[in-house]
């Protein structure tokens, strides 16, 4: 069965009233993230969305009401319908938020490009924890069993022993808007051996948070395999990495794709092939 909408809705809605002034409208836009907000009246109720184009156009009228200037109803959705539906639904009208209401149109939520790139993330994990399982099943001829479960980040062994600071704060942005990729651990005895994730991990402790989703990979026969030392637990031991405040953060340097999205950036700009949209 396919994800849903209520799945990975926003349920902290920022919105605006339609008695608010335009004046107060801008100024909460400029505050927030967002490239324009659901307006709803005193019951919760949606009446319209209103971006920062509308909002720009209107600029020198900062006393008038919003429920004035805007277009009555918008695009929604419901929180039972088929994420990909409503993607298609949302790419195919060039929207970057989308309203979700209840059967009495009330607000009840609001979906993102951000959070239907998420769900795609999210169904990437999976891929990645079956090929992990299968390469160890056969690397050291016992099965392995795969389930998702929320784990405590002190409990983490990490296997990589240096992060950078541009995709950390990445990652932070990503965890202020409730973009939590589930991790992937492999247990083996008392360890939860961090496998991928380490920018997400190290971020979620630095902003405070004890608990993350994961995918955990563990032996059926744990009496022979706890007893191997794998090549994760050689690099942590080499590394001296027993917990996430072992990890060094590197200031200096960017993450290898951000380098090479630099690289790319700096050869279309000597071509001049940038201003031509290729």
């Amino acid at each position: 069965m396919g994800e849903k909408v209520k799945d990975y809705m926003i349920l902290d809605v920022e919105y605006l009233l339609e008695t608010a002034s335009i004046g107060e409208a801008i100024e909460r836009l400029i505050r927030s993230r967002r490239a324009g907000m659901p307006v709803v009246s005193d019951g919760m109720k949606l009446v319209g969305f209103v971006s920062a184009k509308e909002l720009l156009k209107s600029a020198n009228f900062k006393d008038q009401e919003l429920g004035k200037i805007i277009k009555q109803g918008t695009y929604v959705g419901l929180p039972e319908m088929d994420l990909d539906d409503v993607a298609r639904i949302m790419f195919r009208y060039g929207l970057r938020d989308l309203p979700i209401v209840d059967e009495n149109s009330t607000l009840v939520g609001i979906l993102s490009n951000l959070d239907i790139v998420r769900s795609h993330f999210e169904r990437a994990t999976p891929m990645k924890a079956e090929t992990l399982k299968a390469l160890l099943s056969q690397r050291y001829g016992v099965s392995f069993s795969l389930r998702r479960e929320t784990v405590s980040i002190d409990t983490l062994k990490p296997t990589q022993w240096k992060v950078f600071e541009d995709e950390l704060e990445g990652r932070r942005y990503e965890l202020e808007r409730g973009f939590a990729e589930p991790i992937l651990i492999l247990r083996k005895g008392v360890d939860n051996i961090l496998v991928d994730g380490h920018h997400r991990a190290l971020a979620a402790m630095e902003m405070g948070l004890k608990r993350l989703s994961a995918f955990v990979l563990l032996s059926d026969h744990p009496e022979e395999f706890d007893k191997v030392e794998i090549g994760l637990e050689r690099v942590a031991r080499e590394h001296h990495l027993s917990s996430l405040a072992d990890i060094e953060v590197d200031h200096r340097s960017h993450h290898p794709l951000l380098e090479v999205t630099q690289q790319l950036i700096r050869r279309f700009e000597g071509r001049g092939d940038l201003e031509n949209g290729a």
